[in-house]
This record gives structure tokens, sequence and C-alpha cells, in this order.
């Protein structure tokens, strides 16, 4: 599933945030449920994987009994706080005030597909944001293109 674009929201009075109609249709379109994770994003915002991307993506670290001392704090970090959140007939999901605080988001919410998830943020502070990031564009594009060549370089060092 490949979410794009920018919506903006508003939570309402009990907490509830509608998913726009746009993606809710290319989820029925999907093998997709109407169930999302949230879960707080290293950037600061709120991020909502749809419950099969999520589960497929948590079960390709390997359970161990004896994991790695980062895997550890990172799944104690990562799956405490990740929250099962069912769509209602309307499409709207109900967010945990203390996550919301956490992210700070106001009612105007931002709903920004990046591309296998959706990020939640506060939609005056996405505005700033934004404006930050397209001052920047040529070198954050620049930047990422130079990352995926090493990547590239590495996979094919990694099959040679």
């Amino acid at each position: 599933m490949l979410f794009t674009g920018e919506y903006e929201h508003t939570i309402d009075t009990k907490l509830r945030l509608a998913i726009p109609s746009e993606l809710r249709a290319r989820l029925e379109g999907s093998d997709h449920t109407n169930v999302f994770y949230l879960v707080p994003g290293p950037n600061g915002a709120l991020w909502l994987w749809p419950e099969k991307t999520f589960e497929l993506m948590a079960s390709a670290s390997k359970p161990s009994l004896l994991p790695a001392e980062e895997m550890m704090e990172f799944e104690e970090l990562l799956f405490s706080q990740a929250r099962r959140l069912e769509m209602d007939k309307t499409g709207r999901v109900r967010l945990p005030e203390r996550m919301r605080r956490e992210a700070q988001l106001g009612d105007a919410v931002a709903i920004l597909g990046v591309r296998d998830h959706l990020e939640l943020r506060d939609a005056e502070a996405w505005e700033q944001r934004r404006r930050q990031k397209l001052d920047k564009q040529v070198e954050i594009m620049l930047k990422a293109r130079r990352a995926l060549e090493e990547q590239q370089s590495s996979t094919n060092q990694d099959q040679s």
C-alpha cells in the first residue's frame, strides 16, 4: 500500500480523527482491514500503519529468548506504546489522549501519506516544517540520491 498526499482534518471533542475518504477507498480495494496501529514515530509525529503492514514489519525481526540489548530496548519502547485503532463506520479512529498530547497535536491535524504509513502532525507546525523542507528541497533530494546509490552499491557488493 502506497500512501501519498497531504490532508487537513480536525480532531473532534471525543478525540476522533477521520481518515480521508480517498485513503479509506484505497484500503477497501485491498486486502487491508479497517484497523490501524498508532505508534510514536522517531520524528515526533504519530505514525499510523495499516494493520497488515505493521504486523508484517513486526514479524520481520525474529523473536529470541536472548535478544540483543538494542533490539530489546527498541521492541520494549515500540510495542508498549503501539495502539491498535479500529475505524468506526464513518472512517474515524479515536486517538489516545496521552499520545496526542505527547505529539503536541492541536485540533487541526495534517495527515501525511509517507510511503507505507500515515503521519499525524499538528497542522500549523507541519506548515512551518514543510516550508523549511521546501527551502532545502534540492539538498534533500541530492542526499536521498546519494543514500540510494550507497544502498544499491552495498547490495551489489553483497550479491558478489
